[in-house]
C-alpha cells in the first residue's frame, strides 16, 4: 500500500509584508517563526557588498613546494586549511592528481583550486582522447593560465604548481589566478614558503636519490609548519617519474617534530640519570 505524504506545509505563503520584532530580525506576519531575507536600504548597494565582502574575508595560509631533480619531480604540501585565526581542517589534500602523470598543488582558496584543477583534468582527458596522446606539462599549464587570465579581477584566489612527466621529461610550472605562468626548477607557494625556501635552497642538489629528495621536501614542509601558524597537519610527499606519480609518505608534523628535534635532557637531568641509584 502506497504511503501518502502530507505536502500542505509547502503551500504556506511566506511572501507577505514583514515586521520588525524589535531585535533587528524580520519575520512573516502569517508565519512568525520563519525568518525572511530583507535587503539593506543604502544608496550604494554595490559598495555595500564590496565592503561586506572585505569585512568577512579571512586570511589564508599553506605551504606547498615542488622541485625537479635527475630522477623526476618531487611535490610536497601540508594539509591545514585556515580561516583567519580559525583552523577549519587538518586533513585537506593539497596535492591534486590531475592524471596518472601530472599533479597540481593548492594554495589560496580551497574551493577555487579544487574546481579549476578538476576542470583542467577534464580538459586534459579530452585532449588525450582527441589527439591519442597525453597533453604536455607545458600545454596543461598554459591551458590553466589562459582560463584563469579570463577570470582575473573576479575574486579568484589561486597559486598553484603544475608538475609532471611528459615526452620531454620532467616539467614544473607555477600558475596563479592573475594568469601568470612561470617555468622553473624549484618553487614554493604559500604563507610558509619563505621558511620552506630556506631549507630547500640549502639542501637542494640535482643528483639526489628519490629517498634523499623526498626527505628534503619533508623537512622543508615541516620547517614551514614549525614557524607558520597557518601551515600544519600532515606532510604529503609525491614523486613523479617516467612511470607516473607515486606517493612516498604522509607524516604528521607532530611526530616529525620529535624525529627532527629529539627531546634533550638538561645537564641536571643528565646527572640524575647517570648517578647510581641509592640503595634502600
Amino acid at each position: 500500500m502506497a504511503m501518502k505524504l502530507d505536502m500542505s506545509a509547502l503551500e504556506t505563503n511566506f511572501a507577505v509584508p514583514c515586521g520588525d520584532d524589535g531585535d533587528g530580525m524580520y519575520f512573516s506576519a502569517e508565519a512568525p517563526d520563519v525568518p525572511s531575507m530583507v535587503l539593506p536600504t543604502c544608496a550604494d548597494f554595490d559598495g555595500f557588498q564590496a565592503a561586506t565582502k572585505d569585512m568577512v574575508k579571512n586570511k589564508k595560509g599553506t605551504t606547498t613546494l615542488a622541485f625537479i631533480f635527475d630522477k623526476g619531480v618531487i611535490v610536497a604540501a601540508d594539509s591545514r586549511a585556515s580561516m583567519g585565526g580559525y583552523i577549519s581542517s587538518q586533513t585537506v589534500r593539497k596535492i591534486i592528481e590531475i592524471n596518472p602523470y601530472m599533479l597540481g598543488t593548492m594554495a589560496g582558496g580551497a574551493a577555487d583550486c579544487q574546481f579549476w584543477h578538476r576542470n583542467l583534468g577534464n580538459k586534459c582527458r579530452l585532449h588525450e582522447l582527441s589527439n591519442k596522446r597525453r597533453i604536455s606539462i607545458a600545454g596543461a599549464s598554459k591551458l590553466l593560465a589562459n582560463i584563469l587570465y579570463s577570470y582575473r579581477g573576479m575574486g579568484l584566489s589561486i597559486g598553484t604548481m603544475i608538475a609532471g612527466w611528459d615526452e620531454k621529461g620532467p616539467g614544473l610550472y607555477y600558475v596563479d589566478s592573475e594568469g601568470a605562468r612561470l617555468v622553473g626548477n624549484r618553487f614554493s607557494v604559500g604563507s610558509g614558503s619563505l621558511y620552506a625556501y630556506g631549507i630547500l635552497d640549502e639542501g637542494y642538489r640535482f643528483n639526489m636519490s628519490v629517498e634523499e629528495a623526498g626527505e628534503l621536501a619533508r623537512r622543508a614542509i615541516y620547517g614551514a609548519t614549525f614557524r607558520d601558524a597557518a601551515s600544519g597537519g600532515c606532510v604529503s610527499v609525491y614523486h613523479v617519474g617516467p612511470d607516473g606519480w607515486k606517493k612516498l609518505s604522509g607524516d604528521d608534523v607532530g611526530e616529525l617534530h620529535y624525529h627532527y628535534y629529539p627531546v634533550q635532557k638538561t645537564p641536571v637531568e643528565q646527572e640524575m640519570t647517570d648517578a647510581p641509584s641509592a640503595s634502600a
